[in-house]
């Protein structure tokens, strides 16, 4: 999950309607869902870390809004939330919480201590992010992804293709045009666990994609993390706990 700086709010006090604040945040994180890193082009939903139906004084303000997908969004819904049981990408360093596999599961990283790997399951289960696959063959044979984890699929397997590419002509000029590829295809946690011996692309992946909380979460010098390492607007991942 990748880790996220929204930087200060964009205005004075609360935003008259949390609909204005979807520019900005469009802007400073890119047209990405803040759970999953799908790239969402519409029905990118301003999203209440602590559900505006049950914490109303949070509705309009910025420090409380992620963006977030249709599905990630109605799945948490407005099942209260307690942010000291849960892994935030705005505030924890989330790239460090997670395991991205190539059967499209992610799940708690095998690094993190019992308290730490409680809360980013706590995470994975508030969003959905931990549903099976459900995908069908259609009359041409082709997989057609119907959820999350296969999409997730699909963009590992476009991943790969961008590395083998790269690997037949590992040249700085391909790194740029692999770069517009994740871009467009989003999931920046998968581009990063594809290219993972590979960290001009990591480094690039970091500063290309909107918003990554560089700084702090990684090292820019080869694209690798720092362990621990905190995102700069809030704590070390998991501990809060």
């Amino acid at each position: 999950m990748r880790p996220v700086k929204k930087g200060l709010s964009p205005v004075n006090g609360n935003f008259n309607k949390y609909e204005e604040a979807k520019p900005d945040l469009v802007s400073r994180l890119g047209p990405y869902c803040s759970y999953c890193e799908r790239p969402i082009k519409t029905l990118l939903a301003v999203e209440h870390i602590e559900p505006k139906d049950t914490n109303e004084a949070l509705e309009k303000v910025w420090s409380n809004f992620l963006l977030a997908c249709v599905n990630c969004n109605s799945c948490k819904g407005s099942t209260p939330v307690n942010v000291q049981d849960i892994l935030l990408p705005d505030r924890d360093n989330t790239f460090l919480a997670y395991e991205y596999g190539y059967d499209g599961k992610v799940s708690p990283s095998s690094a993190l201590n019992s308290q730490q790997s409680t809360s980013a399951q706590n995470t994975l289960e508030l969003v959905g992010l931990d549903k099976p696959v459900q995908a069908y063959r259609n009359s041409n044979d082709q997989l057609v992804a119907l959820d999350r984890p296969s999409q997730r699929m699909e963009a590992i397997g476009i991943a790969q293709e961008s590395l083998s590419l790269f690997q037949s002509l590992p040249q700085p000029q391909m790194i740029e045009s692999i770069v517009k590829t994740a871009l467009s295809t989003g999931y920046f946690s998968i581009w990063m666990k594809v290219f993972d011996q590979v960290p001009a692309a990591k480094q690039r992946f970091i500063e290309s994609f909107k918003g990554t909380s560089g700084s702090g979460c990684f090292d820019l010098n080869n694209g690798t993390t720092i362990t621990p390492a905190p995102n700069p607007d809030g704590w070390i991942a998991g501990s809060k706990v």
